[in-house]
């Protein structure tokens, strides 16, 4: 059984621990109101520019379009959008456990990975597998902002492996916010980019005019198109983990509280059992003199 002075160590110790666990939730809800804010407006951007490259490509006559071509060595590279840190619930491990299902699907596929980790928690969870295939690490990205040039830095290297044949396809793998306690893990393809699943329906379709020729457009569109998902995916990315954060700090708040009311409880019984067992003591003495 603990002795008093112990009990009173661990219940200081808890309140500690709360006053840090609480700071850290105020911290999380005032990063999570910029980042939801960030995230929403992205969005419509992002879907309309998706939506308008989907009708061009299929509306587009171009046959030898350079970022819908197919090479034999079958290597899929994996963005995966992690956070920098941890103590934000489940998000870094959703993702990790995504990502392990999603290489076991592509592997009974018959196809190579490579890896290119935007932030480190998934690295460092993954590298004993798959250190060797890993391309790039991208890490503390989003101090204080997430900038539009690592999207951009990122689909250089992105089309840079594209293009001198080193992979066939590009997915992303990142985490949607929906609200502070729910958020779903997602991927997205990026490329090659394919007619046959982008063809829209004849009453939806867009009629374009092309100026100079539909051939230049696209190789513009395209590449603008990648990093806008990119970036809108980082910050979708970045408010799911605030908000995570958010929610875990508050259940290890009320986790305190619940501990400290049950060590003090305890504490208290204690201190009257001693009180009491002295008294006997006392009073025991008392009668035998």
């Amino acid at each position: 059984m603990p002795s008093l002075k112990d009990l009173r160590n661990r219940i200081s110790s808890v309140k500690s621990t709360k006053k840090i666990t609480s700071a850290m939730k105020m911290v999380a809800a005032a990063k999570l109101k910029r980042a939801q804010d960030n995230a929403e407006k992205s969005r419509p951007y992002a879907n309309k520019m998706k939506d308008i490259v989907l009708s061009l490509i299929s509306r587009s006559t171009t046959n030898n379009l350079k970022f819908s071509k197919t090479n034999s060595k079958k290597t899929v590279l994996l963005i995966v959008c992690s956070a920098d840190r941890g103590l934000c619930g489940g998000f870094n491990g959703s993702i990790i456990k995504h990502t392990k299902n999603l290489t076991n699907t592509l592997k009974s596929d018959g196809k190579n990975l490579k890896f290119l980790f935007v932030g480190k928690k998934a690295y460092h969870s993954l590298r004993r597998l798959y250190k060797d295939l890993t391309v790039d690490l991208v890490s503390d990205f989003a101090n204080p902002r997430i900038e539009f040039e690592v999207a951009s830095s990122i689909r250089d290297q992105v089309l840079k492996l594209f293009f001198d044949d080193e992979i066939s396809e590009c997915y992303l793998i990142y985490t949607k916010f929906k609200s502070a306690i729910s958020q779903s893990v997602e991927f997205q393809k990026l490329l090659p980019v394919e007619k046959d699943d982008q063809i829209e329906k004849p009453s939806e379709a867009k009629m374009y005019d092309f100026e100079p020729n539909e051939e230049v457009i696209l190789d513009d569109i395209i590449p603008k198109n990648i990093a806008i998902q990119i970036h809108s995916a980082l910050l979708e990315n970045l408010a799911s983990e605030q908000g995570s954060r958010m929610t875990a700090m508050d259940n290890a708040t009320r986790n305190a509280n619940d501990m400290i009311d049950k060590l003090t409880l305890f504490y208290n019984r204690s201190r009257q059992a001693l009180i009491t067992k002295e008294l006997i003591e006392i009073i025991s003495g008392a009668e035998a003199v």
